[in-house]
């Protein structure tokens, strides 16, 4: 059974905001969001040298960054956030199936995870306004962010579309399952 609320946030870490990212306090301040309401909080870090590695200041998680107790840390060497982990195992052994990917970079590690998550069966929701990544040589940031939200949104993936959605959308969605499996608690309980 999968957990309700899972957030997975991709290498939001010091040496990767070296380079400037686009709005990155809105997107950070997402995440934070997402991170405090969820049950489940996986967060991926990237490895490799010149700046991210292992243990380094580059490689650890930017400082603003909400990290919740019980939080669970993958590291990574690829743009596939499943590339020789642990991931798989790690959601296998917590039953999670399902969860809200967010982080940076939209156009490399975001985008790459998601589309091998989606093929592996996982059910993906994409926070639209929680990823972010830098302007690149043919084309600015807020393009690329709307771009590959549009991409994941049409991505064709029989029976297990990618979805993509607000911050706020996820957080009211969770909220409403949250208080309506709280009355059924109740319910059971008055019985």
């Amino acid at each position: 059974m999968s957990a309700k609320r899972v957030v997975m946030v991709i290498d939001m870490q010091n040496g990767v905001f070296a380079t400037p990212r686009l709005r990155s306090e809105q997107c950070v301040s997402r995440i934070n969001q997402l991170t405090r309401a969820a049950d489940t909080v996986i967060f991926i870090q990237h490895c490799e040298d010149g700046g991210l590695e292992a243990d380094s200041e580059g490689f650890a998680l930017l400082p603003e960054l909400f990290q919740p107790e019980g939080s669970r840390y993958v590291t990574k060497t690829a743009c596939d956030a499943f590339y020789k982990t642990g991931l798989a195992q790690l959601l296998e052994d917590n039953g999670i199936t399902e969860w809200v990917i967010c982080g940076c970079a939209t156009d490399y590690c975001v985008d790459t995870t998601i589309k091998i998550a989606a093929s592996q069966g996982y059910a993906i929701t994409v926070a639209s306004d929680a990823h972010t990544t830098a302007n690149r040589p043919a084309v600015d940031a807020a393009s690329l962010i709307a771009h590959y939200n549009e991409v994941w949104r049409t991505l064709t993936v029989p029976d297990n579309p990618v979805q993509v959605k607000s911050t706020e959308t996820i957080l009211r969605a969770w909220q409403t399952n949250y208080a309506a499996t709280s009355r059924s608690d109740r319910a059971v309980l008055n019985r």
